[in-house]
């Protein structure tokens, strides 16, 4: 790679691309309006995917265009297969480096990745050292059993030895600076800078930069990585601390949440869930969103110090939790400018809510919603995908919200067989997750009126299944792209934002291209790619238009 010649050519590759982006985004500039976006950290990198869920706000909504099209089967030479090693779940991009071009930084149990944004061939490699390296011959054995058979005993047996390895996955939570340093929060305790050998060279080596110690009072594996607009890096642990650290690790700040004292005690169910389970989410103004096994929190960042103080504008609020384990989702962040402003989650029900928060000031004028005693709380809507009449639904997932919208998709398995144990039923929605035997089925959107302030049924979609997908929300093109499956393959499906009506689908491919918990995403050119047990896929697919 290099060379003046190729430099040039990459580079006039990303001007016409994002020509043709900028006319795409123009086409659609009616849609594209019609919600504001997050405001975007300009301490993140330069681009639309710098953290997971996209950004602080963890939306999942990019404001790109994404793929429109027939229904069809894609070809094999629109699809880019990767091997990088197992739980490369998702991956930042990068900005635009001195040679012109942008890269993924990603990584799993193994190794980090830089990949070409243009190319997508992996160009530097970093392996994390005394850690099992995983070889391409391992995974294709394991995608060749599966491709054999994805259904029984047996294959339950071979998808528990793999998810097996999960357990080793320790550098989860991630985000990528405006200055190409890759942070990873690790689940023993530290958070790890990495960055490039040469700052210039988009394919140069990867190198650990600096390490920080978590404080030796604080437990729990950290649940969360985001960075505020002031430039900190903000961790959450599973036991309820905060720790706002400077990106240089020269200085930190701590605080437990409220009403963490015994987290370390609190997990509770046969699965063992946390007190805190998932990510968090920020806003301009130094609000962290955090939810916990009872209770929706935001603690405050004043740029000096973290506080739980009212008089700082922090709060707290109880919502339901019939199941005792707390919310799946991450909280997603709702409204911005003008538009009313809330935090969203699903609660801890067995037949889930989708529950809205005021996330500042309650309205003077508002009076509150029946039956609930807090008003903090703007709307309860439970979950029951339609006509499928679910009796019971719970998440892994946040919420995906753009605009006054807020989706979630329907995880739990049908058909579970009686010898399965309760706590091994995600087996079947993720490396047996396109067997039609198993497969769930249901998308729902619900919709926050402002006019009348009633958090209000959408749509539903009971065609499409998304075993394990996390959506993604394309603000341009007004749809909704997820990994599903039909017929025992993956599947790309698209659904119209605003209704919920299937656009088209792509049959991609047999258990090589399983998505596995992993993150739908939208690279700068509005191609999608995700993660697979084994690697990283993403569809060129040849027709893009709006």
């Amino acid at each position: 790679m290099g060379g003046s010649a190729r430099s040039m050519f990459d580079t006039i590759t990303l001007m016409t691309s994002a020509a043709a982006l900028l006319l795409l985004v123009a086409l659609s500039s009616v849609t594209a309006n019609a919600a504001n976006m997050p405001p975007r950290n300009a301490h993140l990198a330069d681009s639309s995917y710098a953290m997971a869920h996209g950004d602080p706000a963890q939306q999942d909504a990019l404001a790109q265009a994404g793929p429109r099209d027939q229904s069809r089967h894609l070809d094999a030479s629109e699809i880019n297969y990767k091997h990088v090693g197992p739980g490369h779940f998702g991956t930042t991009t990068s900005g635009i480096y001195a040679d012109g071009r942008r890269v993924f930084w990603g990584n799993g149990i193994d190794r980090i990745v830089k990949m070409d944004h243009h190319t997508y061939e992996v160009v530097a490699t970093y392996f994390f050292p005394g850690v099992e390296v995983y070889e391409e011959p391992r995974a294709e054995a394991s995608i060749n059993a599966f491709d054999k058979s994805n259904d029984g005993p047996f294959a339950l047996i071979r998808a528990f030895s793999e998810m097996n390895k999960l357990r080793d996955l320790s550098n989860l939570y991630t985000l990528l600076t405006r200055d190409h340093t890759y942070f990873i929060a690790n689940s023993q305790g530290y958070i790890t800078a990495y960055t490039d050998a040469d700052p210039d060279d988009s394919t140069s080596a990867i190198v650990e930069k600096s390490r920080f110690q978590l404080p030796a009072q604080i437990t729990g594996p950290v649940m969360g990585l985001n960075m505020t607009y002031d430039g900190w890096l903000v961790a959450v642990t599973e036991h309820g601390w905060v720790v706002v650290v400077r990106q240089d690790f020269s200085e930190h700040h701590v605080i437990r949440m409220l009403h963490s004292q015994g987290a370390e005690h609190k997990a509770t169910g046969p699965v063992g869930k946390g007190w805190v389970r998932n990510a968090f989410a920020i806003d301009q103004s130094g609000g962290l969103y955090i939810a916990s096994q009872q209770h929706m929190h935001k603690v405050i960042w004043t740029g000096k110090q973290l506080s739980t103080s009212p008089q700082d504008g922090a709060w707290t609020t109880a919502y339901l939790n019939g199941t005792g384990q707390g919310t799946g989702a991450t909280p997603s962040l709702m409204g911005f400018g003008s538009e009313d402003q809330f935090v969203v989650i699903t609660d801890g029900e067995d037949k889930m809510n989708v529950v809205l928060f005021w996330r500042n000031s309650i309205p003077d004028d508002w009076s509150g919603i029946k039956h609930s005693t807090d008003r903090r709380i703007a709307g309860v809507i439970p979950v029951d995908m339609g006509e499928l009449q679910l009796p019971s639904i719970q998440t892994q997932q946040s919420v995906v919200v753009y605009g006054y919208g807020a989706l979630v998709v329907n995880n739990n398995p049908r058909n579970i067989p009686w010898y399965l144990p309760k706590r091994a039923a995600a087996l079947l929605i993720s490396l047996l997750g396109s067997n039609p035997r198993h497969q769930p089925y249901g998308v729902q959107q619900f919709r926050w009126d402002p006019k009348s302030r009633q958090l209000m049924d959408s749509w539903v979609n009971t065609t499409v299944s998304s075993p394990s997908s996390v959506p993604i929300v394309s603000a341009a093109g007004s749809a909704v792209y997820l990994i599903g499956a039909r017929n025992n393959r993956f599947t790309l499906e698209a659904l119209d934002w605003q209704t919920g009506k299937a656009l088209f689908h792509y049959v991609i491919g047999g258990q090589r291209y399983n998505v596995m918990f992993s993150a739908t995403m939208l690279d700068e050119q509005g191609r999608i790619h995700y993660g697979t047990p084994w690697g990283r896929v993403r569809i060129s697919a040849s027709q893009l238009s709006p």
